[in-house]
């Protein structure tokens, strides 16, 4: 199991049991990809290690509310506009659980610092 406090840019197979401690209001966006109209919400998941923001689409948007404890299986983090952000995607699934979490470090949050995109930087280039 990951803690959020581990997570880095570009994380992948991110296994890990957060608490909802924020929830973002649903919004639409178009994809790119298909050219249809998606919910997309973020919540701000943690544990005793920080939180992160973890991004929600279509019908996950509406199963989760603060104060639950869910387990994230299979996701990766990425970062948008040089902020980290953890992600389900096409082969994770994020569920409820019976898990307590009883100490969420909300000093550390991982999705207010800045992360860049490493894979520029590692060819000399500034973006």
């Amino acid at each position: 199991m990951t803690r959020i406090g581990e997570l880095r840019t570009y994380s992948r197979r991110v296994n890990l049991v957060a608490k909802v401690v924020e929830m973002g209001e649903a919004r639409e966006v178009s994809s790119s990809s298909d050219g249809q109209l998606h919910r997309v919400a973020e919540a701000l998941i943690g544990d005793e290690t920080g939180t992160v923001l973890l991004t929600l689409w279509d019908e996950n948007v509406d199963r989760f509310t603060v104060g639950d404890v869910v387990v994230v299986d299979n996701g990766y983090a990425g970062t948008f506009r040089g902020r980290l952000r953890l992600n389900i995607g096409r082969y994770g699934m994020v569920d409820k659980t019976t898990t307590e979490i009883t100490e969420v470090d909300t000093s550390n949050n991982m999705s207010e610092k800045e992360f860049g995109d490493s894979r520029y930087r590692q060819r000399g280039r500034r973006f």
